[in-house]
């Protein structure tokens, strides 16, 4: 796999996301690092009293500190921070941090030495992971308890993950023959202050909610032949009078999911169906909305990656100025959003389980179950969907409302964007589960419109599943097929098989 070239502020969402699969980082341009360098050099030099550079910090900024003990300063600064708690960060999620802290430190605008972004990429080319705590931030200023871990890991403190096997990180460095790192003037502090934890945090959500839309696309697309209902709601005349472009958009994929279906055309003339229920019918309106929804937090997320978000920002020469990049409001909004799109692309998929599981509203056997009575078929399966989806409803109360004063009240404003996108991995996963269940339900009543075929864009979708889950001709132990379709919903096989991407859609 050849190496991706990260040009400093002008990386795309899909060089994000397969920063996030595993891909080997380089950067295209570092020349501006060493200019900024210089400037800090040259405070040092002069003894210009700096925040930052040669005082403490927070409350703590009106302490002037000596030239010698500036080292020492950045060293404390990383150690003292270094308070994380809870469960360790996927490890695809230290690497984009890794990447994005690299990125943003080589735009020139936080002072630091070559050797910091080095030291940064060196760890993620040798697969030398921090592990970070994932709680601890709020969100301002900057992600600086799980940046702290991260650069003490780099520093030889703390641990670092090596193919899956934690070590102390002095004997992890030693392994990928890279030294420890020593913090010069400033340092330290740029590589704590930053929203780096956040926004990967939300990118990795983003990555996996698009990959459920496009499962849940799919799905409903299944459930609309399954139940033999109508594709005439997804008619463009319809959605252009509205007008909404995520509406417009996934009414014709709709459309083109459905082309073509025996079963579509075995109840085309003659159905004494007026209309069918709104899980069905307001797909387009639904899922459209859900559609522009993230997109507008892909659009935050796409700025926020490439952001310098550390401070204070070296604007020139004798221009070291404090600002508050570190906040993190725009990511906690990003962050809500998707949470709320999680949430409805869980609820409508649910209702269309419902459907599908009730004889009267799908015309089919009770629980889509052979031989119902000896059987429950997929009963439990739709209470689980249900159990998810709420949880999720739970979980889905906006994060970027919430704000408590740190820092002696001088950090009085905070944007709790961490934990906000921090649940996101988790919710998508609930939703996946969601999604599988219908697939699952879907395809097993498909099996009861047999020799009837689907449609050409449906069917590759269908042996897919086939491939991992048999027909439930009688009752058995589900968990196992559970978890095989929900692998198959977050891995991104069903969009492919269908021919969906819906991350594409969000632009480079």
């Amino acid at each position: 796999m050849t190496q991706l070239a990260l040009t400093p502020g002008q990386a795309c969402l899909t060089d994000w996301r397969a920063v996030l699969d595993g891909r080997s980082v380089g950067l295209s341009e570092t020349g501006a690092i060493a200019r900024a360098q210089e400037i800090v050099d040259g405070i040092v030099a002069a003894g210009t009293v700096t925040y930052g550079v040669n005082t403490g910090f927070g409350k703590l900024a009106s302490v002037r500190i000596a030239d010698a003990d500036l080292a020492t300063l950045q060293r404390n600064l990383i150690l003292s921070h270094a308070v994380g708690t809870g469960p360790a960060l996927p490890d695809g999620v230290v690497a984009l941090i890794l990447a994005m802290k690299a990125a943003s430190l080589a735009r020139g605008a936080s002072g630091v030495r070559p050797a910091v972004v080095e030291a940064l990429l060196g760890a993620l080319r040798a697969g030398a992971l921090p592990v970070v705590p994932a709680k601890g931030s709020v969100g301002a200023s900057g992600d600086l308890a799980p940046l702290a871990h991260l650069t003490a890991a780099l520093m030889g403190v703390g641990e670092i993950r090596i193919g899956g096997e934690t070590l102390p990180a002095a004997e992890g460095l030693a392994r990928i023959g890279q030294a420890p790192l020593t913090l010069g003037a400033k340092e330290g502090l740029a590589l704590i202050n930053g929203t780096q934890v956040s926004t990967a945090l939300a990118l990795a959500g983003l990555v996996a909610v698009t990959r459920v839309f496009d499962a849940a696309l799919i799905a409903g697309a299944l459930s609309v032949d399954a139940l033999k209902g109508s594709d005439t709601p997804f008619d463009p005349r319809i959605q252009q009078l509205r007008g909404q472009k995520g509406q417009i958009r996934i009414a014709g994929l709709l459309l083109e999911l459905i082309a073509g279906s025996e079963i579509r055309e075995s109840h085309r003339f003659g159905d004494s169906k007026v209309q069918d229920p709104y899980s069905l019918r307001c797909q387009p309106q639904v899922m459209g909305a859900v559609a522009d929804l993230i997109g507008q937090a892909a659009g935050t997320l796409a700025i926020e990656a490439n952001a310098v978000t550390d401070n204070p920002l070296v604007l020139g020469p004798g221009e070291v100025v404090s600002g508050g990049n570190f906040h993190a409001e725009p990511v906690a909004f990003a962050a809500d959003m998707l949470a709320m799109a999680i949430c409805e692309i869980g609820n409508l998929a649910e209702r269309r389980i419902a459907l599908l599981v009730d004889p009267v509203m799908s015309g089919l056997p009770p629980f889509l179950a052979r031989d119902a009575g000896l059987n429950s078929g997929f009963m439990i399966a739709q209470v689980t969907a249900a159990a998810l989806a709420s949880e999720n409803k739970q979980r889905a109360y906006p994060a970027s409302v919430d704000t408590i004063p740190t820092s002696a009240n001088q950090e009085d404003h905070v944007s709790m964007a961490t934990h906000g996108a921090y649940r996101l991995l988790d919710m998508a996963r609930n939703a996946a589960g969601i999604v599988a269940v219908e697939l699952m339900a879907a395809a097993e009543a498909i099996e009861h419109h047999r020799p009837l075929k689907s449609s050409p864009r449906l069917e590759p979708v269908l042996k897919l599943i086939r491939a991992k889950i048999a027909p439930l001709t009688e009752d058995r132990y589900l968990a196992p097929d559970l978890a095989a379709a929900t692998a198959l919903v977050l891995s991104g096989a069903l969009g492919e098989a269908a021919g969906i991407d819906g991350f594409a859609e969000l632009g480079a």
